[in-house]
């Protein structure tokens, strides 16, 4: 088996007002006001250049608070082990974080973000673009999901 690792580093850090993971919204979907900011680091500024056409964002990040991993885990919408895969529970093995977020304006290198489920220091690694006809998919199965109770802040799982 071929190992092909790669290295990312971040363009920026996330800014937001959660601090541990007790309390941190389980998706941004279920937080419409929690704002945060994106700080893309200068270099990279240039980058953003007709992003606020845009109404939501991709932002791909590190969850830097995570430990560890396993493959089996028991999500915050059910109490039955899960793959990780199966999931979107942060002990992973790479420890990457997607959300889609409102973004409500930019100024230089700073994005004013909505719909934020992240922690406060994430290191940002990207950011695309949403675009509902490429993205927006008809006939979507949810597997496990669809027999799940609602929960929507974090617990001690993760």
């Amino acid at each position: 088996m071929q190992d092909n690792t790669s290295e990312f580093r971040p363009i920026g850090i996330i800014h937001t007002p959660f601090t541990s993971k007790e309390g941190t919204p389980i998706q941004g979907a279920f937080a419409p006001d929690a704002q945060g900011t994106v700080e893309v680091h200068e270099q990279y500024a240039d980058g953003l250049k007709d992003l606020e056409g845009f109404s939501h964002i991709y932002v791909f990040y590190l969850f830097h608070k995570s430990e560890g991993y396993a493959l089996h885990c028991k999500p915050y919408r059910d109490d039955t082990p899960r793959g990780v895969f199966a999931c979107r529970a942060p002990r992973r093995p790479n420890h990457l974080g997607m959300s889609v977020v409102r973004l409500l304006k930019r100024e230089g290198n700073i994005l004013t973000i909505a719909e934020v489920d992240m922690l406060d220091g994430s290191p940002l690694l990207d950011i695309k673009p949403y675009v509902p006809k490429f993205d927006a998919r008809e006939d979507v199965r949810t597997g496990w999901l669809e027999e799940s109770e609602d929960r929507r802040i974090a617990d001690d799982r993760f």
